[in-house]
This record gives C-alpha cells, sequence and structure tokens, in this order.
C-alpha cells in the first residue's frame, strides 16, 4: 500500500516540480534565482533517493542522500558568504 502511495502518488508530483524547477533555472534572470532553483532541485532530488531507499529496502541510499544534502547546504553558505563579500566592496 505505502508502494503503491509513493510510486504513483508522490513520484509524479515530485518529477514535475523537479521539471519546473528546472524551466525556472534556465530562464531565471537573476544570479539569485538560479542558485535557489539549484539548491531546491538538490532537495527534490533528495526526496526521490529517500522514496527510492523506502521502495528498495536499501538504507545505504539514505547516506547518498544526507551527503548531497550536506553539499548543499555548504553551497549555499559559500554562496552566500560570496554575496555578502561582493557587497563590502
Amino acid at each position: 500500500m505505502l508502494n503503491n502511495y509513493l510510486l504513483f502518488g508522490i513520484l509524479p508530483v515530485l518529477s514535475i516540480s523537479a521539471i519546473l524547477v528546472f524551466i525556472r533555472f534556465l530562464k531565471g534572470p537573476y544570479t539569485l534565482d538560479r542558485v535557489v532553483s539549484l539548491d531546491f532541485l538538490i532537495n527534490i532530488g533528495i526526496g526521490i533517493i529517500a522514496i527510492y531507499s523506502i521502495v528498495t529496502d536499501h538504507s545505504a541510499f539514505l547516506d547518498v542522500a544526507m551527503i548531497l544534502a550536506l553539499i548543499a547546504f555548504l553551497g549555499s553558505i559559500a554562496f552566500s558568504y560570496y554575496l555578502e563579500q561582493r557587497g563590502k566592496r
């Protein structure tokens, strides 16, 4: 029951949202729009990895999702630091 809900309910919604966010990534007029959409794409990817981990019953994929989340977080921090330093000049 849960696998059907994940495969036929949540996974299509995540796929459609990934397509829409990717369009925003391509069209975004500002760099900030592109960075936020890239961060959101990574979060959607983490959700897809988590669903795949639940469906296949392999917890090793959750480690990959945690590493991807850490990289996304550090990327956001690095970009905000870059924007702060650029504003001081």
